[in-house]
């Protein structure tokens, strides 16, 4: 993404971040696609007028995916709490003077969500969610929608993406055999199921 075109995105952020009022903003989009670069560097130019709070944060306890039989597809809808996500959510659009929520976050060197980790105090106007399920509609997922003030799509072409997933994978541990296989069966079959939102986003950013 080039500078004006970041320049674009921020400016269109920084208009959502209305003191006085809370608004969220949601970048969803296939694993791999940059969602959590693209919040991050919002968060940084928006210089204290939004906290990020990623969807991930809310993955299921690998412990958990393993009672559930679930392990081998972690990252599948069905492998977090999309109610609790959902209700955090509702929350966070109405913040209570004087109080702190505080959102978990994902470790991804322990690969496992981590409970209390983000404080979000009452005066951010704005706060930025990312993650693979915001324009998800079936089940619980539904709800989350309902609850952005506006959805950005992130589009990033395979042949890039998918290596740069790969890559990921390898930097967190995988050895490249593994993070190619789970790319294959696990990751694309995800974006598949992602790609089905992108029509209800607000917003279609094309990523490079």
């Amino acid at each position: 993404m080039d500078a004006q075109e970041f320049d674009r995105l921020a400016a269109r952020a920084r208009a959502l971040a209305t003191p006085g009022r809370r608004r969220v903003l949601g970048l969803a989009g296939a694993p791999g696609a940059g969602k959590s670069t693209l919040a991050e560097r919002l968060v940084d130019r928006l210089d204290g007028l939004a906290v990020l709070v990623p969807m991930d944060g809310f993955h299921l306890a690998q412990a958990e995916l393993e009672r559930l039989g679930r392990a081998g597809r972690k990252g599948a809808p069905d492998t977090f709490d999309a109610a609790g996500y959902a209700a955090l959510l509702a929350r966070l659009r109405a913040p209570e003077p004087g109080t702190t929520v505080y959102a978990p976050a994902f470790d991804r060197t322990l690969e496992e969500p981590v409970a209390g980790s983000i404080p979000v105090g009452p005066e951010v106007p704005l706060v930025i969610t990312e993650g693979n399920y915001l324009l998800h509609d079936e089940g619980a997922w539904a709800a989350v929608l309902p609850l952005l003030d506006e959805t950005w799509y992130l589009e990033l072409d395979a042949r890039h993406r998918v290596p740069r997933l790969v890559d990921r994978h390898v930097r967190h541990g995988k050895d490249r055999a593994h993070a190619e296989r789970w790319v294959h069966d696990s990751d694309e079959k995800n974006a598949r199921l992602v790609a089905r939102g992108r029509d209800r986003a607000h917003l279609v950013v094309t990523m490079s």
